[in-house]
């Protein structure tokens, strides 16, 4: 039995031992040296996503994608809001919610440059029935240079960042949300190729490297509840290419189209 106790001396009960030492192995177990690789294949995927999105033209937000509630629209938007709440989790802020969603920003190219990105306030963006606006891409682009400027930032990699829409009784390792975002951005660049007709996947090695974090998706009942990231897993085919693997382990039929 363990006999941890808290500061300022007062025993903790078997139930909060246990969950302490839980999170204590999932954090040693998740964080080996050997996969920093993935701050930068999370930016290489941040890139493609940029350049996949970059097909689409004003007639193609209504189409449906591999998400059955979302169109291309809906889909773009909630991956600006979720580039933005990591954002604000590799700043230290992750716990607010309002960071967590789109945000309409003023009109202008922002790129993946090494300047600082201006952006406006989350207090003087109130949440609209369509934050992304009249120019999808440009407010993705702006989103996707904002977590891309926070994860490079000085000693991000040492946070721990706060996940609230995963968990609000912890925060995580700065290599393991990394490894959430990663995961979910490269699945998500596939659902937007694959929304807008092209034949998109990720180079062999980033396959690869997301078929490990995907292995570790906890395949149960949460897989069946409304909204759920992720779908029961599907058998994969024989002949199937690399990153076919990560999708149907997530749920996902490779062989999908709008």
């Amino acid at each position: 039995m363990l006999t941890t106790r808290p500061e300022g001396g007062r025993r903790m009960g078997p139930n909060q031992e246990f969950k302490n030492e839980l999170d204590r192995l999932i954090d040693h177990q998740l964080l080996p040296e050997e996969r920093d690789f993935v701050w930068t294949y999370d930016r290489a995927v941040l890139l493609e996503s940029v350049r996949v999105l970059e097909h689409a033209g004003p007639a193609d937000w209504a189409r449906p994608t591999p998400c059955a509630d979302w169109d291309l629209r809906a889909l773009v938007s909630h991956m600006a809001g979720q580039h933005h709440g990591f954002a604000a989790a590799a700043d230290g802020a992750g716990a607010d919610l309002r960071h967590w969603r789109p945000r309409p920003l003023p009109p202008g190219d922002k790129t993946l440059g090494d300047e600082p990105i201006e952006d406006n306030p989350i207090e003087d963006n109130p949440i609209e029935d369509d934050p992304i606006g009249d120019d999808p891409v440009v407010v993705y682009r702006t989103a996707v240079a904002r977590v891309a400027e926070s994860f490079a930032r000085p000693g991000a990699a040492e946070r721990r960042f706060d996940l609230p829409e995963i968990s609000t009784t912890r925060s995580f390792p700065a290599t393991v949300a990394v490894e959430f975002h990663f995961l979910d951005f490269a699945v998500h660049t596939w659902d937007m190729a694959r929304a807008l007709g092209l034949d998109w996947e990720p180079a062999d090695d980033i396959a690869e490297a997301a078929l490990t974090v995907a292995l570790r998706v906890p395949d149960d009942g949460r897989r069946l509840a409304p909204g759920a990231a992720f779908g029961p897993a599907r058998t994969p085919a024989r002949d199937g290419r690399p990153f076919d693997l990560v999708l149907t382990t997530l749920g996902r039929s490779p062989a999908w189209t709008p």
